[in-house]
């Protein structure tokens, strides 16, 4: 490691990313990235920067539509699009009904071949300050014209379901409401039925702490891939897990199983140079956004590709969520390395997303 420099919420343990990349070296194959937030032009000057240091040769990004020119202008072709709504849409109800329609197809006409159907359980309180239930779910009536829509198009679907158990603990107690974690699944079982394209469930399907539950997912649905973004989540619950648990259902599902970070950038990460954070921004200079950026695959590649048994170095407030008396906002959880095998790192990190997401976009031009 690295002499500590410098603290933060990303940066709990003063590491230097840049010489822990140099330390990491190049990944056994280039990286494609397939779930990312890629937004503002000088925020993506710095996670450019990021990417090259850790190997990053691919980013599949739900960028705003607004800002897809602003990035591909720094990006290049290392970067493709995932269509989403308009989440700064003050007339949210519109954003994700008739705007999302426009907006799909506006992507596509800009190379997308994919559209992501975010459905978390929180999304239930969205709908309800719309005041139409229709715009969330997968089942809902605008989500399936969404569906149909895309499909026409050529394009496959990303989906976000389910949140972490610790949520599910803390934030989601009315289970009235937002119903239990299991329930979440079953729209999605009947989309995958219904919608016969490849699926790309993010954060390893919704419940990385649950493999037994992923692998009957798979298991009975052949159209499903799941990827490994939200990376406080995927340190926190696949460091639990028994090296060896973890890398069988890893081989046993290999080609279906896709890095992705979820790394968000944003220009409001550059502050206004006094270290005011903006709306709540994690980060308020080109120096704490790198950290940010470069936070999230220095912890991915540290748990997949090491040994290291320690502290991780992202702060994780999900755990005061749960235990406030034990844990407080800047406590990390411990960061277990699963020191994949080499073949199994070449599928995560490049495999399994040239057979599906490049193999989709070649047969969708």
């Amino acid at each position: 490691m690295t002499t500590p420099t410098q603290t933060s919420a990303s940066n709990r343990l003063g590491l230097d990313y840049r010489a822990e990349a140099a330390r990491l070296g190049a990944p056994v194959v280039p990286i494609t990235d397939a779930h990312s937030h890629i937004n503002g032009a000088e925020a993506a000057k710095i996670y450019r920067i990021v990417a090259r240091l850790y190997g990053i040769e691919t980013t599949y990004s739900m960028t705003q539509l607004g800002d897809v020119e602003a990035v591909r202008g720094v990006l290049g072709d290392s970067v493709r699009f995932i269509a989403v709504p308009s989440y700064v849409d003050p007339d949210g109800g519109r954003a994700f009904k008739e705007g999302f329609l426009e907006n799909i197809q506006a992507f596509h006409d800009k190379g997308s071949r994919m559209v992501k159907f975010w459905a978390a359980p929180r999304a239930k309180d969205y709908a309800k300050g719309f005041g139409d239930m229709s715009c969330f779910g997968l089942d809902g009536e605008w989500v399936q014209r969404a569906m149909g829509l895309g499909e026409s198009l050529g394009m496959m679907f990303m989906t976000h379901i389910a949140d972490p158990d610790t949520w599910f603990a803390s934030k989601y107690t009315d289970a009235q409401w937002y119903g239990s974690k299991a329930a979440q699944y079953l729209p999605l079982e009947r989309a995958l039925d219904q919608r016969a394209v490849p699926w790309l469930a993010a954060h390893m399907g919704g419940w990385p702490e649950d493999l037994g539950f992923l692998d009957g997912l798979l298991s009975r649905h052949e159209n499903l891939s799941l990827d490994t973004s939200a990376t406080k989540w995927m340190v926190r619950e696949l460091s639990k897990h028994p090296r060896g648990e973890l890398v069988a259902f890893l081989e046993k599902w290999q080609g279906r199983i896709l890095f992705g970070s979820d790394i968000v950038t944003t220009d409001d990460h550059l502050g206004d140079g006094t270290g005011h954070r903006d709306r709540g921004a994690q980060a308020a200079s080109g120096a704490e956004a790198f950290d940010l950026y470069a936070s999230r695959y220095w912890a991915l590649r540290t748990l997949f590709e090491s040994d290291y048994e320690g502290s991780s170095p992202i702060a994780d407030p999900y755990l005061a969520m749960v235990e406030p008396g034990r844990f407080g906002e800047m406590d990390a959880p411990r960061l277990s390395g699963k020191n994949l095998p080499a073949g199994l790192l070449e599928s995560i990190y490049h495999g399994a997303a040239a057979g599906l997401l490049g193999r989709w976009w070649v047969q969708h031009p």
